[in-house]
């Protein structure tokens, strides 16, 4: 795992020898191993390493035979040995058991095509010195992340938003229309970020630069393909998805470093942490638990029950160790805000962040089991849609109001209780049947931001952040209506969301964290699985269950999902009520330009008395004012 950065056509500036060292130390986190600069007269590049495979000769930037090809690479490609032998046999000549020189040498033979061969998790730049062509590109799912800009018929590029700010030239007018995004998702969607001209290659995705004529074009190399089913029996289909998924755990183990794996005690992680224990056999395999004090978010006994189940089947393979989040842990939210670059509040980067730095005290590779909800459909917003799609039967002008009104009578007891759960599942089912989808996701709706949004925002106030959704329907491929709310968070939620907080947060800490359940073959056998071996009933990923049944106990399989969930709403309240207070309104969110402070004022009121729980809202609040207070 690494971080890259570059910039092309820069015209000889003088300067740029210094930006492209500072882009780098920027990503010094993301590769504090060793670092790399290719630099010519029209084309910088920089790298940082941080070693996993071929720890001695790994440093980048690569070149093939005649320095011709140049490629700088952040992630891992999982099938390179294959590639390599391949090329080998070609007349290509190796100097390094690394993958990144297979991209090289791959690239010489099939140019921007090289990419439908690569299977793992990666963001890369390759430029060809001869043609004068740059070639970007960015993995099938997203894990990785490869921001840009163009500035002048130049192109800038970067892991990460910090090193991209190193750049004089980089674009720094917000977009309003993100900041409306980023209050209804809590995330900036891609391809956009929140500043204006400022992009995110999108997952699955390559761009190709033209120095000469300074122009780019951008087209997608895979797309996952939900109308083909598979007519195999559940049970065929359950052993097949054993076999990809255990074949994927064995790729990721691959490393010259130690590996071990992520527990929190859910169906996803026992499963690949049962398997990676019994594919490393005789070798122990460290698994790592973050837990809380607050009974409602702490999965701890259910990580210790799974640890204690695969150490019976394995003989006691595995080393399980557990560590505890402190309410204190505030300056770490300053830190990764840093790292992140734009606002994104998902607080649960907070814990991935802990147990990362706990994990990588020791190991340098995690595995996780992130990407098996949205192929699986594992959400309970899944049952959720199918059950409010039941109460349609009703005329419009009398379900609505009765909801409504139904709902207001539901105290609002926080996200994680009952009342809480059914105030929202009211709200729900009261909106228009096109609309349940975003109305369930959006954590800010329009009439608050009315309210709530200042004379720099006012433009987006009346923005509809569901056009998102409504912009990706004709790509989506599913016949089924609650499997594309799944192929929709594909797109989305996983990219935006999940592998966002998962890359930051690890990095931060210098480790790698590798997903196989988003291997490509696992990916696109559930695409092709009928709906009804993923969700049948309320049982949920009942696919993957049926096909590790041995491996997971029942206390595990049969649990409702709770998620990676912090106590947000009580530390707002308690340890760090001073701190958010001086947030909110003692610095730039609040002085007319960006929010209201009368509204804000309002908002937390309600929730410091308990009446409401606003804590989503506060919290996303909370990061924008970190964000502006650092740009």
């Amino acid at each position: 795992m690494c971080g890259i950065a570059g910039i092309v056509n820069h015209r000889g500036d003088p300067a740029v020898g210094e930006i492209i060292a500072a882009m780098s130390a920027a990503l010094t986190h993301r590769g504090p191993d060793a670092s790399g600069f290719y630099l010519d007269e029209q084309v910088a590049l920089g790298h940082r390493r941080l070693s996993i495979i071929d720890l001695e000769n790994g440093t980048q930037p690569f070149k093939n035979e005649d320095g011709s090809v140049i490629a700088v690479f952040n992630g891992e490609i999982y099938n390179f040995r294959r590639l390599r032998d391949e090329l080998t046999a070609r007349g290509h000549t190796f100097r390094s058991a690394t993958d990144t020189e297979v991209i090289v040498h791959l690239y010489e033979e099939l140019g921007g095509e090289c990419v439908r061969l690569l299977e793992g998790m990666f963001a890369f730049a390759v430029y060809n010195a001869k043609t004068r062509r740059l070639l970007l590109a960015r993995d099938r799912t997203g894990q990785k992340p490869l921001l840009y800009f163009m500035t002048n018929g130049t192109l800038v590029f970067a892991s990460e938003f910090p090193a991209l700010k190193c750049h004089p030239e980089m674009p720094k007018e917000l977009d309003v229309n993100a900041v409306s995004d980023y209050l209804s998702f809590q995330y900036v969607p891609g391809p956009g970020t929140i500043y204006r001209n400022v992009h995110k290659l999108a997952p699955g995705h390559q761009l190709e630069f033209r120095l000469n004529e300074g122009t780019t074009s951008i087209r997608s190399y895979w797309r996952l393909d939900h109308s083909l089913k598979l007519t195999e029996s559940f049970d065929e289909a359950a052993r097949t998805l054993r076999g990809l998924v255990e074949k994927s755990v064995e790729r990721r183990l691959m490393a010259d470093v130690p590996v071990g794996t992520f527990l929190s005690g859910g169906v996803d992680s026992t499963i690949i942490t049962a398997v990676a224990a019994a594919k490393r056999l005789p070798q122990k395999t460290n698994a790592y638990t973050i837990g809380f004090n607050d009974a409602k978010y702490d999965e701890r006994s259910f990580a210790a029950r799974a640890a204690a189940a695969i150490n019976r089947q394995t003989g006691g393979a595995l080393i399980h160790r557990e560590r505890i989040v402190e309410p204190g842990d505030f300056p770490l939210l300053e830190k990764l805000c840093a790292h992140c670059g734009e606002p994104f509040a998902d607080a649960s980067i907070l814990p991935t962040a802990r147990l990362s730095e706990f994990a990588a005290s020791e190991i340098k590779v995690a595995l996780s089991g992130d990407g098996a909800d949205e192929i699986f459909c594992g959400y309970e917003r899944y049952l959720a849609l199918r059950w409010a799609s039941r109460f349609s039967l009703l005329p419009g002008f009398l379900q609505r109001p009765l909801l409504k009104a139904a709902g207001a009578l539901v105290p609002d007891g926080g996200e994680r209780t009952h009342c809480g759960r059914l105030r929202r599942f009211l709200k729900v089912m009261a909106a228009p049947p096109g609309q349940r989808y975003f109305t369930l996701l959006d954590r800010c709706g329009s009439q608050l931001k009315e309210s709530l949004f200042g004379e720099k925002l006012q433009s987006a106030a009346n923005r509809n952040s569901a056009e998102l959704f409504e912009t990706l329907q004709w790509e989506l491929t599913s016949g089924n209506r609650i499997e594309r709310l799944s192929e929709l968070d594909i797109h989305t939620y996983l990219p935006g969301d999940i592998l966002t907080k998962v890359d930051i947060a690890s990095m931060a800490f210098s480790l790698e964290v590798r997903s196989p359940f988003l291997d490509r073959e696992v990916i696109e056998f559930a695409a092709r699985l009928p709906l009804s071996y993923k969700l049948r009933g309320t049982k949920r990923k009942r696919i993957l269950c049926e096909a590790f049944k041995d491996l997971l106990p029942r206390e595990i399989s049969a649990r409702p999902k709770k998620g990676f969930g912090v106590p947000i709403a009580t530390y707002l309240r308690g340890e760090w009520r001073n701190v958010t207070e001086q947030a909110l309104f003692d610095g730039k969110l609040c002085n007319g330009e960006y929010f209201r402070r009368r509204t804000v004022e309002q908002i937390w009121k309600e929730h410091l008395s308990g009446r409401r729980d606003h804590s989503y809202l506060l919290w996303s609040l909370l990061i924008f004012s970190l964000f502006l207070e650092r740009n």
